[in-house]
């Protein structure tokens, strides 16, 4: 029989990338292969504990923590199978998306849309229904062509759309709660060139124009900077080339020194002094000038995230979005509230999976942010109380107060999903307090 390998007697406190989760597990384990996680997750349902696994962290929610078996995935990484005539790539769960992405463009392949960063794991990822933005293309989770799925008794299912449809309708964005996932099968292409533009656009006109920028662009998302009328436009199209990346030193101003640098130093003199919050916006939010360049997809769609912050996000009928942000202005305007972060907004095309956030629907999100231990209930709260008035779904990994009653009705297929949990997890071995709130018991 193999042994997992285990961090020791003592087992430590876990915490998110942000901070604001803790969770003390009574063990720990890394897999080093497939069969290690079954034996771990045999063992764990033996001996009562409950079982979770977490990917970087990089989720606001508890949708990790346990005070049980904490599975880390950090030695089930690397890609397992390329199948070039298929258009995909098996991937193993704990692979961090920035290694898949650059073993990838070795092999001149790349994924078709990505979200803005690449530090989580793939399976991290897809459970939590991380996206980026795009017209046509969605989700990470919707590239998904095949999955390994370890259920309660240890056993693996390999789900598909012909192996197992049920629960692969589901697992795609699972939450965690339905077993923990071994390995992804990722749909994936040629790899190809990506020319973005980005430029300062004044908040009533990208609002008037969001519409047509969507239809126009494959890729298109904005940030509005509070206290401002101005934001910063991001479009990303395909492009026949030549390849022109960002200078090294233009693009370390703008990724490094202005994104990162310097903007860490504005949060934490806005944190010390929030009275200066909106004369720094309006700094902030002209520093940043127009540019154009062109490179893979990767190096495109995700750039450096060093500032650490939480966040709220929520998913919108695509129609909502104009009239929801506008509401969010006014209400941070005729407010005492002082907001540090620029509001992002992105959206995706309906999709089929039972939990996605864009299922069944095309869709805009909302993203809010605040400087990691800045107060941000009474923010967070008030920006809610509108998304919910718009039918929004809250991001499965990002802090939302909503539990089942508001869910079961924001998804059409909820109960289908519930059904299959009460039929894979009846003991609720993948279950914790963030599960019973938002899915019920």
């Amino acid at each position: 029989m193999t042994r997992t390998h285990t961090s020791g007697p003592t087992v430590g406190t876990w915490r998110n990338w942000a901070g604001n989760v803790t969770a003390r597990p009574a063990r720990a384990v890394s897999p080093a292969s497939v069969e290690e996680l079954t034996e771990a997750v045999r063992r764990a349902a033996e001996d009562g504990l409950k079982v979770k696994a977490v990917g970087t962290g990089h989720s606001f929610t508890a949708t990790a923590a346990t005070d049980g078996l904490l599975v880390r995935p950090d030695l089930l990484t690397g890609i397992r199978d390329i199948d070039r005539a298929a258009g995909t790539v098996t991937v193993a769960a704990g692979t961090p998306l920035k290694r898949l992405n650059a073993a990838l463009a070795r092999e001149g392949l790349s994924l078709t849309n990505m979200g803005d960063i690449m530090e989580q794991t793939v399976a991290g990822a897809v459970s939590t229904g991380t996206h980026g933005t795009g017209r046509d293309s969605a989700s990470i989770a919707a590239q998904i062509r095949a999955l390994e799925l370890v259920t309660t008794d240890g056993s693996l299912l390999r789900c598909s759309t012909e192996e197992n449809p049920e629960i692969f309708a589901a697992a795609r964005i699972g939450l965690g709660a339905l077993g923990v996932i071994a390995s992804v099968t990722l749909a994936v292409e040629p790899v190809f060139l990506l020319t973005a533009r980005e430029e300062p656009m004044a908040f009533d006109r990208v609002t008037a124009e969001f519409d047509q920028l969507v239809a126009e662009n494959e890729h298109f998302e904005f940030y509005w900077f509070p206290h401002t009328g101005n934001c910063t436009t991001k479009r990303n199209n395909r492009s026949a080339g030549p390849a022109a990346p960002p200078g090294r030193f233009g693009g370390w101003i703008d990724d490094e020194f202005l994104s990162n640098g310097l903007f860490q130093v504005a949060c934490s003199v806005g944190r010390a002094v929030p009275a200066t919050i909106p004369a720094i916006a309006r700094i902030s939010s002209r520093a940043l000038s127009a540019r154009t360049y062109t490179d893979i997809p990767y190096k495109v769609f995700t750039s450096p995230r060093r500032v650490r912050f939480v966040e709220m996000e929520y998913a919108l009928p695509r129609e909502a979005a104009v009239g929801a942000l506008r509401e969010v202005k006014a209400m941070v305007e005729h407010s005492p509230l002082r907001v540090s972060f620029p509001v992002e907004i992105r959206t995706a095309p309906a999709d089929d999976i039972t939990l996605s956030t864009a299922s069944g629907r095309d869709s805009a999100y909302i993203a809010v942010h605040l400087y990691r231990g800045t107060p941000y209930h009474a923010y967070f709260t008030a920006v809610e109380r509108i998304m919910t008035a718009h039918g929004g779904r809250p991001h499965w990994g990002k802090i939302h107060t909503r539990d089942a009653e508001y869910l079961s009705a924001a998804y059409p297929r909820f109960g289908e999903f519930t059904a299959l949990r009460d039929r894979l997890d009846p003991d609720r071995l993948f279950g914790n307090d963030y599960l019973r709130r938002i899915l019920g018991n």
